[in-house]
């Protein structure tokens, strides 16, 4: 039978993220995702004018519909929430399908570049914190690893060892850990190779009993999306019973392949990356 997720996140026409890089990559994956938009957008919001329709009071009718149903889900991934009564109705959704055997992702998008971003007030800051305690694993960048660990962010950036770096993050991770979630990935962690001197871009993935680092060369650019789509691959992976460390190989390569097609085409950072011609890659368990 199909695996299923439930995916709890924004749907945006452009932009290549939210929901329509979650959709596309569970679905490349062999798994079944099952969408629960939280808002509807012409645009995602780095760009300079966008039209937002707010979900917020249809979710519980979603919920209770698929409630009548009687489904089940293998998994729950939530993604981007834009205000505290958002997430009260995610955690109505957890007493109706989180069950014994059902993981729950969480990506915590608070901020990136050492800055929260502006809605997030105290009250969403907080419960966001308690969902991310709730979950099986979580995929924050450093950033919000620092907000949810109460971090200052300037000494993480100051930090120029490889290794010391790597250490610190490790140690925030387990501290997230002992507030909940089993395993913590922290995304997009730059810094520069001890051994050849390459400037990368890394992946961490924290457990209670092992560390995994995936790194690739730096393009030299960013754009929007990837940390939904890096997640979704995560997703699709736990799903499906692959490694941690595997999925994260996988998704580290797929996306540096969307990176530097994007970087030589010249593709606008808020369009997001290239990745459709590379879904064909996380089907291929073999690989």
């Amino acid at each position: 039978m199909t695996k299923k997720i439930a995916v709890i996140n924004d749907l945006s026409g452009f932009g290549r993220c939210s929901l329509t890089a979650a959709i596309s990559v569970i679905a490349a994956m062999g798994v079944q995702p099952c969408p629960l938009p939280t808002a509807i957008l012409s645009g995602q919001t780095g760009y300079p004018s966008y039209f937002c329709d707010v979900y917020t009071d249809r979710m519980d009718a979603i919920r209770k519909e698929w409630e009548k149903m009687k489904v089940s889900f293998d998994g729950i991934y939530t993604g981007f929430m834009s205000e505290s009564s958002q997430i009260e109705k995610v955690f109505r959704f957890l007493d109706s399908f989180y069950k014994k055997k059902t993981f729950l992702l969480v990506d915590p998008i608070m901020g990136d570049n050492g800055k929260g971003f502006d809605i997030f007030t105290p009250e969403l800051r907080s419960m966001m914190r308690e969902l991310a305690a709730r979950a099986d694993i979580i995929t924050p960048n450093l950033t919000e690893l620092c907000i949810l660990t109460d971090t200052d962010y300037r000494m993480i950036g100051q930090m120029t060892d490889e290794k010391h770096l790597l250490t610190v993050i490790e140690q925030m991770a387990k501290n997230m850990i002992a507030k909940g979630p089993k395993e913590v990935v922290v995304t997009g962690i730059r810094f520069t190779d001890s051994s050849d001197g390459v400037h990368k871009m890394g992946n961490l993935a924290v457990t209670k009993k092992k560390t995994d680092l995936a790194a690739f060369p730096f393009v030299g650019e960013s754009y929007s999306g990837t940390g939904d789509l890096f997640a979704s691959v995560v997703a699709g992976g736990k799903a499906r019973g692959d490694s941690l460390a595997d999925t994260m190989q996988l998704a580290g390569k797929v996306i540096e392949l969307a990176l530097e097609d994007s970087v030589r085409e010249g593709v606008p950072r808020n369009d997001g990356v290239n990745y459709e011609q590379y879904l064909w890659m996380l089907a291929d368990k073999e690989r």
